[in-house]
């Protein structure tokens, strides 16, 4: 194997690259990516980089990947497995014999009519830095989704005294983590001064030139002078679509390797994927792949499939059970809450620990009785032991 090529230049296609050569690979390494910037982290955006505590500089990722070709600002258009090539979007080849997909996944835009400016998504630098300029002492700032992006954005903005509502057809923020751990963190938000407007969807924005409201389904307008739409992502898949491999709600599939699978069930021995644009069977998962949109997911993905790629097909190792557990973080105020298991998979939820006053709370999700996952805000030892306890697969 002599010609790598990573398409995606992200955390996981950084980590790629530095794998293969600390796995001895010396032959050529290119990533192909199609932002402007050399990799950085994604979590600072919301959070220190759009209150102005970070620089930009300070976002990237740490280390080197040594003796790489950079083919930035391009985006793939088509990969063609027959020649295996990729095509990228002035025409230009980049050919392999090995290739990692990783390009990752874009923030869901709004699907309908908005005025020309002041209606933002924030996913990468330009999108952060667009937004921060937007937003002064006197804005009006509505956040369409109140998930992990929403309602980091609103505690940072809250910091600076700027007004902040929040929209989501949910009944509490962030609910992948339940009812109990959503109404407390609506509460910590609530007496911040963020207003939510919960369980209720937005019909339309106001205003042609630029935002000047967000009209609700209920048919109450909210004044707002700068939207942040934050409902999502969507992959980037475009490119390998036709490409003939097994795809899963848009990602392609892996097998516990990361080795892709083809659409009949196969395993293409030059194709691995990593992070977000690939789904890979979980032992919490019902046997079905699943996809992790987690920053550690990324990490460990891109860690195996660099070394798994280099080897045949027979000698290489699945997910090591103590990385496949997935791990989440977030700040907001004085509040870290962190996360791990597969909280999707949880059909109840137990408050293991809780002090209001510090905040605290240790909450465990269960699905048919079966711990799957763990979160805690400001105990951030204690998600340590639930780490390697959700390692052990599940009984059978």
């Amino acid at each position: 194997m002599q010609d790598v090529v990573a398409v995606g230049g992200g955390l996981a296609g950084f980590r790629f690259a530095q794998g293969l050569r600390e796995a001895g690979y010396d032959g050529r390494v290119t990533i192909v990516s199609d932002e402007k910037h050399l990799p950085y982290d994604r979590p600072p955006l919301s959070k220190q980089l759009l209150a102005g505590t970070y620089t930009e500089e300070q976002c990237a990722l740490p280390g080197d990947a040594p003796d790489v070709t950079w083919v930035m600002g391009r985006r793939a258009e088509r990969l063609d497995r027959e020649r295996r090539v990729v095509v990228l979007d002035d025409g230009a080849e980049v050919a392999y014999d090995g290739l990692l997909i990783a390009t990752g996944r874009r923030a869901r835009t709004w699907n309908g009519p908005m005025p020309a400016s002041g209606v933002h998504t924030l996913r990468d630098l330009e999108d952060t830095a667009a937004f921060r300029s937007a937003i002064d002492a006197d804005a009006k700032v509505v956040i369409v989704g109140a998930g992990f992006i929403g309602c980091e954005v609103a505690a940072t903005l809250r910091k600076e005294g700027v007004s902040v509502t929040v929209v989501d057809v949910a009944a509490y923020p962030m609910p992948v983590m339940g009812s109990e751990v959503g109404a407390r963190a609506a509460a910590i938000h609530e007496a911040q001064g963020v207003r939510f407007r919960l369980g209720r969807g937005v019909a339309g924005f106001e205003g042609e030139e630029r935002v000047t409201g967000v009209r609700l389904e209920d048919g109450e307008l909210l004044e707002a002078t700068v939207v942040l739409v934050a409902v999502g992502s969507v992959p980037n898949s475009e490119w390998f679509e036709d490409a003939g491999l097994s795809m899963d709600r848009s990602v392609v599939v892996c097998d516990a390797t990361c080795t892709v699978i083809d659409a009949s069930g196969q395993p293409v021995p030059e194709i691995v994927a990593a992070g977000d644009i690939a789904a890979w069977p979980h032992h919490h998962g019902d046997g079905a792949a699943v996809c992790i949109e987690h920053w550690s997911n990324a990490r460990d993905m891109a860690d195996l499939a660099a070394v798994n790629l280099l080897l045949p097909i027979s000698d290489r190792s699945p997910m090591a059970a103590t990385a496949s557990v997935p791990t989440f973080w977030s700040d907001q105020y004085d509040v870290k809450i962190k996360s791990a298991g597969f909280l999707r998979a949880a059909d109840s939820w137990t408050i293991v620990a809780e002090d209001p006053e510090k905040p605290s709370l240790l909450v465990e999700g269960h699905r048919n009785g079966e711990l799957v996952g763990a979160i805690a805000f400001n105990m951030n030892r204690s998600i340590i032991g639930y780490q390697r306890q959700l390692a052990a697969p599940a009984p059978s």
